[in-house]
């Protein structure tokens, strides 16, 4: 996702100053391909930027590369904006927009509803969190990468709705895997079944993202099990935290859990077909 939203602000006309990576060579690559620096150093993206867009995997990974102690993108970022894509907590985000405010910098959550072409096409749906002065300052850069955009509020809101849009997308996806293959385990033509589906009210926007694909079982990553299994706990978290119950997101986060368990976590969540068709991984 990094790497195509550095592309595309490229295309645009941005300089794109520097890239980091903790895989150094696709740091390198990339950096060549769009005539950036690259650096192992996270101090020296926070020098030779002003705007940094981060999108890291976790929150412990967000949690390094913020780490107040130690050289990190805080260090000397007075005046610089940070802007943080990844799925995390919403604690996570709220945690960042404190430490770069401690460091004289601004933080903005970026959450997207989007994938990988959506990246690089410039069609990102971004949903914003923090200071709406700062959304203000780099909307003109946002624009560039996002068809449509929403500021939800503060800090850690717009991560509260990107939950639920993952927790629904994955809750979605489980349950079309279960219904393609009872279709298939019944013997009915699956391409009838998802033309049937997507006139009734079983249709959904996973319907046209992922059925085609758990049909014919290619499951190229896009958005991974294993990150369908991480983003569905974020939700469950939330609901633990209201004390709601959420039996729905419970069950869709274990069939994505043993995707993982199975080592299938890195085949898109389209995947988790392979735990309902016979005759697969089940």
């Amino acid at each position: 996702m990094g790497a195509n939203m550095a592309r595309r602000l490229k295309d645009c006309g941005f300089d794109v100053s520097v890239v980091y990576d903790v895989n150094k060579k696709a740091a390198n690559a990339l950096a060549k391909e769009i005539g950036a620096k690259a650096t192992a150093s996270l101090p020296k993206v926070t020098e030779q930027a002003d705007i940094i867009i981060t999108v890291v995997t976790d929150d412990a990974a967000m949690d390094a590369i913020f780490n107040p102690e130690g050289r990190s993108l805080l260090t000397k970022a007075e005046g610089r904006i940070f802007v943080n894509c990844a799925t995390v907590a919403p604690a996570t985000h709220v945690r960042v927009e404190k430490l770069a405010h401690a460091a004289g910098a601004e933080s903005l959550e970026g959450c997207m509803a989007s994938s990988i072409t959506q990246a690089r096409d410039g069609t990102l749906y971004l949903m914003l969190g923090g200071e709406e002065s700062t959304f203000k300052k780099v909307r003109p850069v946002l624009r560039k990468l996002a068809k449509k955009m929403i500021y939800i509020g503060e800090a850690g809101r717009a991560a509260q709705v990107k939950a639920l849009v993952n927790m629904v997308m994955n809750i979605n996806t489980a349950g079309l895997a279960e219904g393609l293959g009872l279709a298939d385990s019944l013997g009915l033509d699956i391409d009838k079944v998802m033309e049937v589906f997507s006139q009734t009210g079983a249709n959904s926007r996973v319907l046209q993202t992922d059925g085609d694909d758990m049909k014919n079982r290619d499951h190229e990553c896009y958005f991974s099990g294993a990150h369908a299994a991480k983003d569905s706990g974020i939700a469950l978290a939330l609901g633990k935290q209201q004390k709601i119950k959420l039996p729905l997101a419970t069950a869709t986060k274990k069939q994505f859990d043993l995707m993982v368990k199975k080592g299938l976590g890195e085949l898109d969540k389209s995947g988790v077909a392979e735990l309902t068709f016979k005759g697969r991984n089940a």
